[in-house]
């Protein structure tokens, strides 16, 4: 997927759309995980997909749930939801700096008269 050390650095035209794609990816990622994040809180909540937006757009971002839950399954539900958000946080950083930090290493670490 990426250039190896013999080869140069991407042009920045091409490293621009590399940046881009992962992005693209990154947001389709948050999109699917607020998506099921809102299903959660509508089934188990029984929410308007309004407030179940707000709590797990909140939930993802890092705030807690807005309406505290009070079924058994919704407790289970945000609880879960909670665990997977921080570790969704993780992964799309992780998406997002890969190109970034793969072109720093590849700069430093390429020689020019390979």
């Amino acid at each position: 997927m990426y250039e190896s050390k013999a080869h140069p650095p991407l042009p920045r035209r091409q490293f621009a759309r590399r940046v881009l794609r992962h992005a693209a990816v990154a947001l389709a990622l948050l999109l699917f995980s607020l998506l099921l994040g809102m299903a959660g809180y509508m089934y188990f909540e029984h929410l308007p997909w309004r407030d179940a937006f707000l709590n797990a757009a909140m939930l993802m971002g890092g705030m807690g749930p807005v309406d505290a839950p009070h079924t058994d399954g919704g407790k289970l539900f945000a609880g879960l939801y909670a665990l997977y958000a921080g570790l969704l946080f993780l992964v799309i950083a992780g998406i997002v700096l890969t190109p970034v930090v793969h072109r720093v290493m590849h700069t430093f670490h390429w020689e020019e008269d390979q």
